[in-house]
């Protein structure tokens, strides 16, 4: 089978679990084919292909620098076209969901969408995805071609560099579009702060910060910046404008997977279980020991997050020699 691996960027940095995409599709196949699309993405395109891409399809333009679902999508039906891939791979970020969707609706194929493994039966993709708030897994195949699936970020092993890796780029125009509208700024992170889809530790608050909101996500940070960890909330945090929609882990947020979920002052509504209870190992803070959030907590902390928090970054601080 031959794949086609969407490759993401953001301003010319590749999203990093896009490697996680190459590395599946490795695994899989060893007819493995890449999309790269962006402005100023030469070194993108280079680490594709010492990551095992035989060859990289290239849109490279100043429209491109920021994801556009009208464009993207023109041109990676335009690469899907040269290719000729049976599969299109990439990771579930909000961009790579969006456009496996409209690529499924253009082509008539269906999609695995958010998969935590893959692999061939009978010539054709077969992932694992969770249901019920991840409760229950279940086995999902697709009719269509290609046959297109999206994979949940830090649930695949990323493609390695190899030494020896040679691969074709092949420089194409971007695709017309016609729509007279052009993104030309979205609201980024600040500087130095952890993605949440990539992060292997999160430390998120909820609505236990309430007395205090402020200093509540102040020592959330502070804790967060310790561990190295990225700073996560919960709707209702979100809702109540506690922090930006872009720290939301959930159903209606980010879905995340680290090895380390630290959720202060979370109650544990359902589609905030659904977004992060695939972590390896959940701590939870919370002053009601009839929170569900402690069902699905490996270590559970009873307490006022104001008093807990603070204590736990001195801890860590100490044992780290931060």
């Amino acid at each position: 089978m031959k794949f086609l691996v969407y490759i993401e960027t953001d301003m010319g940095d590749v999203v990093a679990s896009s490697w996680e995409a190459l590395g599946a599709a490795r695994s899989l196949s060893e007819d493995v084919e890449a999309v790269v699309i962006g402005d100023k993405i030469s070194a993108v395109v280079e680490e594709t292909i010492q990551r095992g891409a035989k060859k990289v399809y290239v849109v490279e333009d100043e429209t491109r620098a920021m994801f556009d679902l009208e464009r993207h999508l023109a041109d990676v039906k335009q690469a899907l076209a040269a290719s000729g891939a049976d599969a299109f791979l990439a990771s579930h970020t909000n961009n790579g969901r969006d456009l496996a969707a409209a690529l499924g609706v253009e082509q008539g194929a269906g999609v695995i969408a958010d998969a935590l493994a893959l692999e061939l039966e009978d010539g054709r993709l077969k992932g694992v995805r969770g249901v019920y708030s991840g409760n229950i897994l279940v086995d999902v195949t697709i009719d269509g071609t290609p046959q297109i699936a999206t994979l949940r970020p830090r649930a695949f092993a990323p493609a390695e560099k190899m030494a020896d890796a040679s691969g074709d780029v092949v420089l194409q125009d971007p695709a017309d579009v016609d729509s007279p509208y052009l993104i030309q700024e979205v609201q980024r992170a600040e500087k130095g702060e952890i993605s949440l889809t990539e992060a292997s530790i999160i430390v998120s608050g909820g609505r236990g910060v309430a007395k205090d909101p402020e200093l509540g996500f102040d020592l959330i940070r502070e804790l967060a910046s310790v561990l190295g960890a990225a700073v996560g909330a919960s709707r209702a945090a979100v809702d109540a404008g506690y922090i930006s929609y872009d720290h939301q882990v959930g159903q209606t947020g980010k879905v995340v997977r680290p090895d380390l979920y630290i959720a202060c002052g979370i109650s544990g509504a359902v589609q905030h279980l659904a977004g992060m209870g695939s972590s390896k190992i959940i701590v939870a803070i919370n002053k009601d020991p009839e929170a569900p959030i402690f069902s699905v907590a490996n270590y559970g902390i009873v307490g006022d997050l104001f008093e807990v928090v603070p204590a736990l970054t001195e801890a860590a601080r100490e044992k780290l020699n931060k």
